[in-house]
């Protein structure tokens, strides 16, 4: 029997979205994920070598690390936009600490210090006193523990960039809930803890610092450049022996960083030699007469020193390096550059992540993770299987049956194919999730087949609609409210429930506008033979 595209546009919907994930679990367009597949060159990708889907930590093996935030906040406060700096430089002082470790907010008025005494030496009494200092009448009670939402949403945000940038297929960073408590939880597939923490322990706080000779033959510092004074980052590149980042500074930070060098004798003609020596402290450094130095730090520890170049010096000193404020950040191996790369265009984190006190991590070995595989393709064929004998032996059927079963895997294989287009890391929660989608799809369509088949013989189409309606107005308020029930669970950060409940109210989605429409159609066509 032909299917006409207007008389039955239920069914071919449903072939249009079977085609859709048939390319996005299949096509081999190649790239970073989702639709476009693990990268060729992608060594810790963890996705499967015969489609697009993504498998995440318990299926494929890799580090996960849980760890809460530095940092303590007062929250309440009251300060006008334009004492946000006085605020932060009269608790720098105070708290002898620097001006990444403390932050005052005026649309959420409050301050934050990212130092505890669990890594640090602020408690909070001492962040108390150093904001009565700046003028707020503060307790110990009102300071708590952690940080603003703000500063873990960018914390998040600078995370899920660098494992972007470094390539790890699949890794995440997420928030999580607990009883007065936030945490990060960062899962990697086919990683080491080493290479996980490495990346995520530092803060990644890039500056350029000038180092050069002051009053009575004492040297000075002075940091000039962070990351926000970088309009573009090259990639890291090694030519003739050097290693080294491409940057191109904004106007603002262009103008004043070729004033700073000229004020400081950076503009010198044939250049400034430096003589600073890596393995040695910059207080040890600074009683050696160095010369005059371009400090790359990192985290506040010097990671490379070099003078400036003749050609370099001489856009100082005519000023063209002000019009066009681009220069190179030599390192010492490309290693070194790659990092330094990774964190210039992640951004630096407002604060670190308490691994080492509070913190836990996880390793599963590829090899035990790659077992859970076959195990999960397992659980769900069992139940498929289960459910195929129940309705053959309800209906007796094949012609009623067999639609069904095949409606309900389309259904699973459509899911599939979205979990390969958003690029979901499969985990054990969303194979849950799918039994679960298999479980709920079949009862609906048992409903449908019940309320048409039950009734009485189906003679004419509009005895048909009429069943048909009645029993989608059942199935339609079932969805609505397992929708209802799991969008908590698929909003809150609760770890594994919230993949479950996003399966499920996906699948959920699906089955109510696609399948369960579409095998009504079908079922039409079986009973009535298509008559209109």
């Amino acid at each position: 029997m032909k299917l006409h595209l207007k008389k039955h546009w239920r069914i071919w919907l449903l072939a249009l979205f079977m085609v859709m994930s048939t390319v996005a679990l299949f096509a081999p367009i190649g790239g970073e994920g989702g639709i476009l597949g693990p990268a060729d060159d992608d060594e810790n990708a963890a996705g499967s070598q015969y489609t697009n889907l993504q498998f995440g930590l318990e299926l494929s093996g890799g580090t996960q690390v849980r760890a809460p935030f530095v940092g303590m906040t007062v929250s309440g406060l009251e300060f006008e936009p334009d004492e946000e700096s006085e605020i932060e430089s009269v608790l720098q002082e105070e708290l002898r600490l620097s001006s990444g470790d403390v932050r005052a907010d005026f649309e959420e008025q409050s301050v934050e210090v990212f130092d505890d005494s669990e890594v640090g030496n602020t408690t909070r009494a001492d962040f108390a006193a150093a904001l009565r200092a700046a003028g707020f009448d503060t307790t110990e009670s009102d300071v708590r523990m952690g940080v603003t939402a703000d500063t873990r949403a960018g914390v998040e945000d600078v995370l899920n960039e660098r494992l972007r940038e470094r390539g790890l297929g699949g890794g995440t960073a997420s928030q999580v809930s607990a009883p007065g408590q936030q945490f990060m939880v960062v899962e990697v597939p086919g990683a080491n803890r080493t290479e996980v923490i490495n990346l995520i322990g530092d803060r990644g706080q890039v500056e350029i610092w000038a180092l050069y000779p002051g009053e009575n033959n004492t040297y000075e510092t002075q940091s000039l450049l962070d990351q926000s004074d970088l309009a573009d980052i090259g990639q890291a590149q090694q030519q003739e022996g050097d290693t080294f980042v491409p940057i191109r500074l904004n106007e603002q930070a262009g103008a004043r960083f070729g004033d700073a060098m000229r004020a400081n004798g950076f503009d010198e003609q044939g250049g400034t030699q430096c003589a600073y020596d890596l393995e040695r402290s910059l207080d040890e450094n600074m009683d050696d007469n160095p010369g005059r130095c371009l400090l790359t730090v990192l985290d506040g520890e010097v990671v490379f020193a070099a003078g400036i170049a003749p050609d370099l010096a001489s856009s100082f000193a005519s000023g063209a390096f002000d019009e066009s404020p681009s220069y190179r950040t030599t390192t010492t191996s490309f290693e070194d550059a790659r990092e330094l790369e990774i964190n210039m265009r992640a951004g630096a984190l407002r604060t670190e992540l308490d691994i080492e006190n509070r913190g836990t991590t996880f390793f599963l070995l590829p090899s035990l993770a790659e077992q859970f595989k076959p195990l999960s393709l397992l659980t769900g064929a069992t139940a498929v299987l289960a459910v195929a004998f129940m309705v053959f032996l309800r209906y007796r059927k094949p012609e009623v049956a067999a639609p069904m079963l095949l409606t309900a895997a389309a259904e699973v294989y459509i899911l599939l194919g979205f979990a390969a287009a958003v690029g979901l890391p499969l985990d054990l929660s969303h194979i849950a999730g799918f039994i679960a989608v298999i479980g709920t799809g079949v009862d609906d369509l048992v409903i449908i087949a019940d309320e048409i088949m039950q009734q009485g013989d189906v003679r004419t189409s509009k005895v048909f609609e009429s069943r048909f309606r009645k029993a989608f107005w059942v199935i339609g308020a079932a969805a609505a409210t397992t929708i209802i029930a799991m969008s908590p669970l698929a909003v809150l950060s609760l770890g594994d429930l919230q993949g479950f409940a996003i399966v499920t109210i996906v699948g959920v989605l699906i089955g109510v506008l696609i399948t369960r429409p579409a095998y009504g159609d079908i079922l039409r066509i079986l009973v009535l033979g298509d008559k209109r």
